[in-house]
Formats: structure tokens, C-alpha cells, sequence
């Protein structure tokens, strides 16, 4: 039930279209025909919910300020003067019908009286205009009218006016909960030391959590309707010496794993080493906006405001605040929301220029990391490939065809599935699950509602009508076997010279698909694949420098134990995959510094034989053309095997 805020809450419901007329004015003063009070105002139980999935369809043409008047008498009634600021219209309409005139005045004027007796009542009114695909009975003119008397609503009350065009969208516009605004802070921006703003700071988007689900116990009896039902669940510290001894809270002390040792520390320690900054909130500096980036954004957006009231204030932050934004500037705070606050926050602070003459300029603010809230992950660039590896012409025509196919806001249409309209679907999919399970103890799960699975899934008639583009973009990746599997038999079975040169060089290969088992180590009956299962592993990234390592090990084990070269084309198998998986990776200096050492290693246990085995089979450094991140020309590669062999000789 969107429209519940608590367990307390009531709600009415009124028609106004119907072909009947039933509600008090008509009894007391004439007029408002066609308005039906379907439900007087109570506590929502199961009779309100179901009468709201089955209402009926309008017959009549529908005047909404009718249906205005009738709830506003409806709550003047029953409430009277209290409950100021908890009383809600909520007006759901297409507005495409006609209002009458009024006796006196026009309609303009009789819609600003409304909304004024609206703020003296302490009622609040938003709109939802459900707006679709326009019929061609619908009025223009008389749809823009009634936009420009629902505006008058809105600016006089600063309330919503929401247009929707699907269900999804309706779904989303009604609020589960209405969220009091409170400060984060309440204090001065500080600028220098003889300039400051007095502002407020809020929350402007937060997560909605999971509702908690406590544990209730059925052992109350049934006769007992004060009951709590709780659950209380008490604990007990034992001694691992004696475990019939309970240790009580002065002998408890937590511990803090440093190492191979846990360090105690006390309650008073550890509130001694917490860090206190001071409240407050202090400008650090300014910085193009183009140097802070999306992805460093952290949780969540708060937004500040001038002090209300405060005219020096409004005037400051509107003039900083489009200054900001003509020079393309972002300041950088540091803040402390809290005195005692046992840590401080650095943000970046954005400019929000209004649009709008009755709501002042303002700032959001987003917190920034620190260096150990950031996380690097290394993933290979498509820019250090060879132009083989690089996507053509065709693959990028037939992406971009997919992009826009998929494009949630194209030419000439309104955005679909805008944050504020989204309802969270497994929130929406709990609660309705909740009220059915409260009706129907024994009901099962239903199937996902047709609503919430249009936010989950991909249009299912797009999806029909744009197949080509799909197939198009399937076609221009499909998926091939692994080049490598061909190379590394024709090594294994050759032994003559031409073996060797064969794709020494060649462009790395997806080595992700290579295999499905995790290898941790490797072995010696098929060291290559086993390299490659390693460092095609991404569930951690220890893999790529372990496989590298070992690999490393393998080959010197290979040439140390050989014998009148037996070991060598086993050897030079390695040495072409460590080179390829380096270039991969994007570690070039792991290959040439190894490839270094190897030859001095040779040098130092008379293996030259080996450094002319492999300048004969043309393995060379890896250069820049090949891995951006490598120091080595092209030249430099080629020659470098090439002139160690001359200085052997």
C-alpha cells in the first residue's frame, strides 16, 4: 500500500469521473456531481486495498477541482484544526477533461483561493498527471489549461507535480514513506578565516534498507492480547580453561589481530586513540571539475542550502554557486558533521543552479576516498594490442547500432525508468508479497508482477522487433577456439629448427577460455597450460604474478637440468608463453628483466648453448610496439639475443 506512512495513518479514497454522485457537499450546498467518496477517511486495513485494486472505470468527464474541494472538506471535517502538516491530498488524473467555470472570477483565481485554504489548513497536495500517448479525441487546449491551473497548485503550495507515462513510472511517483528532513549540520562553510556562509546540510539520497524481520515466538497465549511475542536472545562468555565459569564484563577485553598476535585493548584505550576532529566545515580548495571522476563518489549525496531566512546567506551561496559553474569548478571540503565525531570526511562540492523562481541555488556534496578506500584492479588495455586484437569498423558499426537500440532516452521520447520514478523492485515485490501472506497465511510466492518485471528485464517487444541488430552484434563477436592449442602441439612435436620461429612473436591469445580448473601451481607434465589456467584466474589478482614467478622458476629448472639440450624446445615452449601472458597482462619488465637474467645466469653455468638456441629461433625482448608499458625500441629487442651470442663468441 503506497500511500501508508505508519501503522496509524488513514486514508479516504474519492472518484470524480463516475456516473453516479455520491459525497456530503452535493446533501449540504448543490454541484460537485459525478464525485463518489468511495472510502471516508480510517485506519487502512484489507477492505481500502482491495477497493483500490478494483476501481472502477470512469464514465463521465472528470472535474478534478470537484474532487479537490470534496477531500479538503473531508479532512476540514474530521480533523479541524490539528494535525497541520500530516494532512495529503494525493490527486491522480489525466487531466484531459474539462473544469467548469466558476461563479465568480476565473478559474485561475479560484484555483489560488483552493491553494491558499490549503496552506491555512496545514494540507499538503501533490499531483500525478498521467500522461501517455495522447488519443486523437484529446484537447489540446483544454490539457493546457488544465497544466496551467495544476502549476498554480504547485507553486503556490511548493508542492510536487509529477507527470507519468506508464505504470512503471505511477508505481515509482507515489512515495512509501515520507522521509522528515533533518540537518546533517547546521553551521558555518567556512571559506577563510573572516568569511563564512551559514547553511544547512541534508540528505539528498540515501538507501532504502530491507525491512528488518525480527524474531517473534508463538508460545505467548492466544487469551493474551498484551503480548509482545519478542524474542530475547542473552549471552554468556565462557572461560576455554573452565567452561562452567562465566567470565563477566569487568574481566572482558577485546583483542586486535596484528600479525601472528592478538593485542588487547581497553574500552578507554581504545576511545583515547579515536581520532576528534572538531565540527565544522572547511573549504580546502577548488579544482576543474573534469578532474573528479564518477566512480569516486561514495555513498551518499547530501545537498546544502543557504540558512533559511538568511539574506546575506542566499545571496553568497547563489553568487559562489554560479561562479562555480561558469568557470567549471568544484570545491573540496573537508568535514566533521558532528562534534566528537570520531572521523572526519574529504568531498567534492557541486553547483546546482536553479531553474526555478521560489527555490534558491544550492550545492550537492559527495564524499571522496581516501587512498585506502580506493581499489585498483589491473585489466588489460585493447590500446597496447597489435591492430589484430583491436575491434574493426564493422564490430564498432554493429556496437553502436546495440547501444542505440537499447537507448532508455531517444530523439523525440521522454526518458524511461528515471530514479525517481523506479520503485525499488524487490521492496515493491516484499510488500506485496507481505499484504497477500497477511490475508492468506498459507499463500505461496506469486509470479514477479508485470510491472516490476519491466524494470528487470529488457523489453520483450523491442527485443522482437530489433532481432537483426542483436543477431548483427552476436555475429561480430562470436566466440573461436583458442589459437594457442594448435602452436603448443606443433612445439611439442617438433624438434627441427623451423619449430622454434613459428609464433614466437605472434599476437597474444585469449587466454581466459583456455580452462575451466583452477591450477594453483605448475606442474611438470604440461607447464604451459597449466601458466595459462593461472593467469587467466581473476578471482584473485595474486594469480598473475604467482603464475609469472613460477613460470620463472620452471624454465631455470628446465635449462639447469638439461642435458646436451634435451631440455631446451620444452624450455623455449615456456619462454614463448611467459612472453605472451606478460604481454597479456601488461608486465613486459617481468619478461625482458627475466630474459636478462636468464642470459647472465647462462653466462655464469656455461649454458651459452642455450642463449644461441634461442637467437636462432628469433625470440627477442618484448618492445613498446608490442606492450605500451615496455622501455624497449624495436631495435633494441631484435639485437639484444642477437648480440649477446656475438659476445660468447
Amino acid at each position: 500500500m503506497q500511500l501508508i506512512y505508519n501503522k496509524y495513518d488513514e486514508v479516504g479514497i474519492v472518484l470524480f469521473g463516475t456516473k453516479d454522485t455520491d459525497n456530503e457537499l452535493t446533501t449540504e450546498v448543490g454541484g460537485y456531481q459525478h464525485v463518489v467518496v468511495m472510502k471516508n477517511s480510517k485506519v487502512v486495513d484489507g477492505d481500502i486495498v482491495e477497493a483500490l485494486q478494483q476501481l472502477p472505470r470512469g464514465t463521465s468527464d472528470g472535474d478534478f477541482l470537484d474532487a479537490v474541494i470534496v477531500a479538503m472538506d473531508m479532512l476540514i471535517k474530521k480533523f479541524g484544526e490539528t494535525n497541520k502538516g500530516k494532512k495529503r491530498l494525493c490527486l491522480i488524473t489525466n487531466a484531459q477533461c474539462p473544469i467548469k467555470d466558476p461563479y465568480e472570477g476565473s478559474k485561475e483565481e479560484q484555483v489560488t483561493t483552493i491553494a491558499k485554504q490549503m496552506t491555512a489548513h496545514g494540507m499538503r497536495m501533490e499531483s500525478i498527471i498521467i500522461r501517455g500517448t495522447l488519443s486523437q479525441d484529446a484537447n489540446k487546449e483544454i490539457i493546457d489549461e488544465n497544466d496551467r491551473l495544476l502549476n498554480i497548485f504547485s507553486k503556490e503550495t511548493s508542492t510536487r507535480l509529477l507527470y507519468v507515462e506508464d505504470p512503471i513510472s505511477l508505481f515509482g511517483a507515489l512515495k512509501t514513506r515520507n522521509i522528515t528532513p533533518v540537518t546533517v549540520f547546521k553551521g558555518d562553510l567556512e571559506l577563510g578565516p573572516k568569511l563564512r556562509i551559514k547553511v544547512l546540510v541534508y540528505k539528498k539520497t540515501q538507501e532504502e534498507k530491507f525491512p528488518t524481520l525480527k524474531k517473534y515466538s508463538d508460545k505467548a497465549p492466544q487469551t493474551d492480547k498484551f503480548a509482545t511475542h519478542e524474542v530475547k536472545v542473552d549471552y554468556e562468555y565462557k572461560s576455554a580453561e573452565d567452561p562452567d565459569k562465566v567470565v563477566p564484563p569487568d574481566q572482558r577485553i577485546k583483542g586486535y589481530r596484528y600479525g601472528p598476535q592478538i593485542v588487547p585493548i581497553s574500552s578507554a584505550e581504545w576511545d583515547a586513540v579515536k581520532f576528534k576532529p572538531e565540527k565544522g566545515v572547511k573549504l580546502l580548495g577548488f579544482t576543474d571539475s573534469s578532474n573528479i571522476l564518477r566512480h569516486q563518489y561514495m555513498k551518499d549525496v547530501y545537498v546544502f542550502i543557504a540558512e533559511p531566512g538568511n539574506t546575506k546567506a542566499v545571496l553568497a551561496v547563489s553568487a559562489l554557486s554560479r561562479a562555480m559553474k561558469e568557470m567549471n569548478k568544484v570545491a573540496i571540503l573537508r568535514c566533521a558533521w558532528r562534534q566528537g565525531q570520531s572521523n572526519v570526511v574529504i568531498g567534492v562540492l557541486t553547483p546546482n543552479v536553479s531553474d526555478r523562481e521560489n527555490i534558491p541555488d544550492s550545492f550537492y556534496f559527495n564524499i571522496l576516498p581516501f587512498a585506502e578506500d580506493v581499489r585498483e584492479f589491473q585489466f588489460p588495455s585493447l590500446s597496447s594490442f597489435p591492430a589484430l586484437c583491436q575491434p574493426n569498423k564493422q564490430q564498432l558499426e554493429s556496437a553502436a547500432n546495440f547501444i542505440k537500440m537499447l537507448d532508455l532516452a531517444p530523439d523525440g521520447k521522454k526518458e524511461v525508468l528515471l530514479p525517481d520514478f523506479t520503485p525499488n523492485p524487490v521492496l515493491a515485490r516484499f510488500y506485496h508479497y507481505l499484504d497477500l501472506k497477511s490475508k492468506h497465511p498459507d499463500a505461496s510466492v506469486p509470479p514477479l508482477d508485470y510491472t516490476l518485471r519491466k524494470i528487470t528485464e529488457p523489453e520483450t517487444n523491442l527485443i522482437l522487433q530489433k532481432e537483426s541488430v542483436v543477431d548483427s552484434f552476436r555475429r561480430s563477436f562470436e566466440l573461436q577456439g583458442n589459437p594457442l592449442k594448435k602452436p603448443r602441439r606443433l612445439l611439442r612435436d617438433k624438434t627441427s629448427d623451423e619449430a622454434g620461429k613459428e609464433n614466437i612473436t605472434a599476437p597474444p591469445a585469449n587466454l581466459i577460455e583456455y580452462k575451466s580448473v583452477k591450477v594453483e601451481n605448475i606442474g611438470d607434465l604440461t607447464p604451459v597450460q597449466d601458466f595459462e589456467a593461472m593467469i587467466s584466474r581473476r578471482d584473485s589478482p595474486d594469480w598473475v604474478l604467482k603464475a609469472i614467478k613460477d613460470m620463472k622458476n620452471k624454465i631455470f629448472g628446465m635449462v639447469e637440468d638439461s642435458h646436451e639440450g634435451d631440455n631446451y624446445p620444452k624450455a623455449l615452449e615456456c619462454l614463448i608463453a611467459l612472453r605472451k601472458g606478460c604481454i597479456l597482462e601488461q608486465e613486459p619488465k617481468q619478461f625482458n628483466d627475466f630474459l636478462k637474467h636468464l642470459y647472465n645466469f647462462c653466462q655464469e653455468k656455461n649454458l651459452q648453448s642455450f642463449c644461441e638456441y634461442l637467437a636462432s629461433k628469433g625470440l627477442t625482448l618484448i618492445p613498446k610496439t608490442e606492450a605500451i608499458d615496455s622501455d624497449v625500441t624495436d631495435e633494441e629487442a631484435r639485437s639484444f639475443l642477437v648480440k649477446s651470442e656475438s659476445k660468447s663468441d
